[in-house]
């Protein structure tokens, strides 16, 4: 096989097109055929082993002939959000679009994969490439770990990357130990019981009740120490049928984030106490639910430490964020690492105005070319 080398230029050309052609075609969740072809057919001329660990997962190893695999990770789904960026390359499908920058990530994983191309058989680790439906939702990490990947090719490490609008463009940045939070939904239901305003006292006010919720839930997140970085908020909350009727029924719809275990717990637990005296005080029924979501985003502390010494120009925040990222499904398995790559646009994720400059992607893909050269500890054996 004759083994091209692009130019600068010309890997910014390619990387251009493949982000754009698939920020065209969004697909939502764990179903993409569309874009699971298309990163097949782009990875088609490299002499990779295609396999699906999910109908609508495509991992691509590189088989370097060694004991042991590097793994790198790029999500593929996108968001039910109306485009409104007007770009001629805007999404096909209204109501679906790459607002989160996984076309991003899925282009600089199939230019690190050409780039891989070149070198991989001098390697002293396989490497396998991992592009993964489901990050939004429902969650795509945990079902491939569970199919066994990791063991098959008996992975001993994993990295991935985000696109991330308030660093600089092309600027990596990460951090040792926590990263991105844990997190859940969490639903608190509140059944009063209806009463005419002008005689309130033969009801059981259920915005009264859930007015107390939200307090005391705030009030019990601000009392906690600042370096425990943890968070819980309520977006949405229904109530009440018409103005001169006391309420029967409310609802609050929040997050619960938090990277250690204990804090999580505490305030799970400290939320289920309080609603069960504020129901007995308001005489209403309160009924909790809290979604699995996503384990914290750890980065391995001895991974780091000898990243950090050989890639000096890597950022080091000094906090982690309060989103989630379902990575950390990776991470409960193998040691790993997540990065940050600015866009420097500012415009958040999620928007429905999130675009970015494709040639920032060649930062990332350099990112991932110096990972795959590093000679890390052996402390950890390969699955």
């Amino acid at each position: 096989m004759t083994i091209k080398h692009f130019t600068r230029s010309e890997e910014i050309a390619q990387v251009r097109t493949w982000r754009r052609d698939l920020h065209q075609i969004p697909e939502l969740g764990l179903d993409l055929p569309k874009t699971c072809a298309y990163i097949e057919n782009a990875l088609s001329d490299l002499s990779c082993k295609i396999t699906h660990p999910l109908p609508c997962a495509v991992a691509a190893f590189f088989d370097a002939g060694k004991e042991s695999t590097i793994a790198f990770r790029s999500d593929m789904d996108a968001l039910p959000v109306n485009e409104q960026t007007g770009q001629p390359y805007q999404s096909r499908y209204p109501g679906r679009m790459h607002a989160c920058g996984h076309d991003g990530h899925m282009s600089n994983l199939l230019l690190f994969a050409h780039r891989l191309e070149r070198y991989y058989r001098d390697l002293d680790q396989n490497v396998l490439l991992i592009f993964q439906p489901g990050e939004e939702n429902p969650g795509g990490a945990k079902p491939i770990v569970e199919s066994g990947l990791l063991e098959t090719y008996h992975v001993n490490r994993i990295f991935g990357m985000h696109l991330w609008p308030l660093l600089e463009k092309g600027a990596i940045a990460s951090r040792p130990g926590p990263l991105m939070a844990r997190s859940c939904e969490v639903t608190i239901s509140i059944h009063g019981k209806a009463a005419h305003v002008a005689r309130f006292q033969e009801g059981a006010d259920a915005i009264e009740a859930c007015m107390d919720v939200l307090n005391q839930a705030y009030a019990l997140v601000a009392s906690m120490p600042e370096d425990s970085f943890c968070l819980l908020r309520f977006g949405k909350m229904e109530g009440g049928r018409i103005r001169n009727v006391v309420a029967e029924e409310c609802v609050l719809e929040g997050t619960l984030r938090a990277f250690e275990e204990a804090d999580y717990h505490f305030l799970r637990n400290s939320i289920e106490d309080l609603c069960h005296k504020i129901g007995q005080k308001r005489g209403v029924q309160i009924e909790l639910s809290f979604s699995s979501g996503y384990p914290a985003v750890i980065n391995d502390r001895t991974l780091f430490q000898t990243i950090e010494k050989e890639i000096p120009s890597l950022q080091i925040l000094e906090k982690p964020e309060l989103i989630t990222e379902d990575f950390s499904g990776y991470l409960q398995q193998v040691p790993g690492v997540f990065f940050f790559l600015g866009t420097g646009t500012g415009i958040e994720l999620h928007d429905s105005h999130f675009d970015f400059e494709e040639d920032l992607l060649l930062a990332g893909a350099d990112l991932f070319e110096a990972l795959s050269l590093l000679h890390f500890p052996d402390r950890d054996s390969a699955l």
